[in-house]
């Protein structure tokens, strides 16, 4: 939307009074931002190399109170972008300059825990972490786990289908829900699934998960929650050479085991971690895999002792296997903060989400590094290594001119590298604006254009997160003239575009 299609006529300013005017009289005057102190806080995601800062900001604390601002904005024809706790990593929530920024920060309360039937109801704006700490005394708990799980919101993972360190063995966020309700850019409240194991009519549930807020906006979901099992234990192994370790992930699997979480770290990855988190990881080492199995206390017995032997026969140097709850915890903790590990030995990082069949793991860790030499740029990689998900971090200085630019161009290589080997550009955390360009890669016209009509079914007007996730068919033209072949990728279909 430029000045010159601005309802009425209104410049920017105006359009931003006649709006807070309008949301004041629906909302508390105090939810509705409009000063520049006010809106910087929210002109980024967790991508913060992407910032805009939003018209306005309107913070709602009631369903009718969605509805009638998403009506306020069909009717005038402004953008919406839905935000939860903005700890997203591809500019899924980076506002529109003209736009209004929808905070779900107030829905914050757990409607109902239902114990006896394992589910809970509960707002978007919960903290991931916050329902299996409610659900934890009835002996239960909520699944997906991301790394940020501390400060994520349930509506936040929704939007992404956000996994986790456990998503191995009990999958991503689509896997475990039963029913949202949303508010579609009309203002209507639809309910989609229900709370049995099969909701009535079409699967609209899986449909909603993963649409990035382009489809509605979120207002409550019924998560499942799963019993906590009687016994968990991690298993550390250690190797000398990053490949071998690829190649133990692809052993365990093919072994028949299945663990409740398999994750990765290159050496690089493991030395901030442990710096930061002092989870006692072999520092020396060239990569650790964490391998956790879960269930009952003979089921554990039996599949450590399986772990331990197949990691020693693939390779490993050493395998430490936790002691108690205390040690397992500490191994985890190192996993989990290796993001923000990262960060303290860099000025800024790209972290990457692509997602490779399990067998191609050498390959593409063997191709990360050569790509990692040829753009001069350091890398730590951070894997859920079990289901194929790459986290490479990608380690920059945005002060030093072009650098930026050509972390991009780097992190864009792997996630085609991903596509050649048969995999995707994106496991958890979205296309959002980060990898919008690699779209045009994954997928041919035809398959966008269902994708735009999909869209249009729902957002006819095109407001809700304008230009995320689907690139136009003319972008993807632009960027494929653009595109330098390397060998591995072609675009067959450019002349169609």
């Amino acid at each position: 939307m430029s000045e010159q299609t601005l309802p009425a006529g209104q410049t920017t300013d105006q359009l931003r009074q006649a709006l807070a005017e309008r949301f004041r009289l629906i909302v508390d005057p105090a939810h509705v931002l409009v000063t520049a102190d006010e809106l910087r806080p929210y002109e980024c995601d967790g991508l913060s190399a992407y910032r805009h800062v939003p018209l306005i900001v309107v913070l709602p604390g009631a369903i009718a109170e969605v509805q009638a601002i998403l009506r306020i904005c069909s009717e005038l024809q402004v953008p919406v972008v839905a935000r939860g706790a903005g700890t997203g990593l591809s500019g899924g929530a980076l506002p529109h300059e003209r736009g209004v920024l929808l905070s779900l920060a107030r829905f914050n309360r757990i409607l109902d825990l239902d114990v006896a039937n394992c589910r809970a109801r509960v707002q978007p704006g919960v903290r991931n972490l916050a329902i299996s700490e409610a659900a934890s005394p009835h002996g239960l708990y909520y699944a997906p786990d991301p790394s940020s799980q501390i400060a994520c919101s349930i509506g936040g993972n929704v939007a992404e289908n956000a996994g986790g360190v456990h998503c191995l063995k009990y999958g991503l966020t689509v896997n475990n829900i039963l029913m949202i309700k949303l508010v579609t850019i009309d203002g209507e409240l639809v309910t989609i699934g229900g709370g049995g194991l099969d909701g009535p009519g079409y699967d609209l549930l899986a449909l909603m998960t993963g649409s990035e807020g382009m489809l509605g906006v979120v207002v409550e979901v019924m998560v499942r929650l799963l019993p906590v099992p009687e016994r968990a234990q991690v298993v550390l192994a250690a190797f000398d050479d990053v490949v071998e370790a690829g190649r133990a992930v692809a052993d365990v699997i093919a072994a028949g085991i299945l663990p409740a979480g398999l994750e990765m770290m290159d050496n690089p990855a493991i030395r901030a971690a442990e710096d930061y988190a002092h989870a006692g990881y072999p520092t020396d080492a060239a990569a650790i895999l964490l391998c956790e199995v879960d269930g009952s206390n003979a089921e554990v017995s039996e599949d450590i002792a399986r772990v331990r032997k197949l990691l020693l026969s693939s390779g490993a140097t050493e395998v430490r296997t936790a002691s108690d709850d205390l040690e397992r915890a500490r191994f985890w903790a190192g996993r989990k903060a290796a993001f923000p590990a990262v960060g303290r030995i860099s000025p800024d990082y790209y972290c990457m989400d692509g997602t490779i069949p399990r067998r191609q793991l050498p390959h593409v860790l063997a191709e990360i590094a050569r790509l990692s030499d040829d753009y001069d740029l350091k890398v730590a990689n951070v894997f859920h290594a079990g289901d194929g998900n790459l986290h490479p971090l990608i380690l920059y200085d945005a002060n030093i001119p072009g650098q930026l630019e050509k972390t991009e161009e780097f992190g864009g290589r792997i996630l085609e590298l991903c596509v050649a080997v048969g995999g995707t550009i994106t496991g958890e955390h979205g296309v959002g604006m980060e990898k919008i360009n690699q779209m045009c890669v994954q997928f041919p016209p035809a398959e966008l254009t269902v994708f735009h009509s999909v869209k249009a079914v729902f957002d006819p007007q095109g407001l809700l997160n304008p230009g995320k996730a689907i690139p136009t068919l003319a972008r993807c033209a632009e960027f494929g003239a653009m595109h330098v072949h390397h060998g591995e990728l072609s675009f067959p279909d450019i002349e169609r575009f």
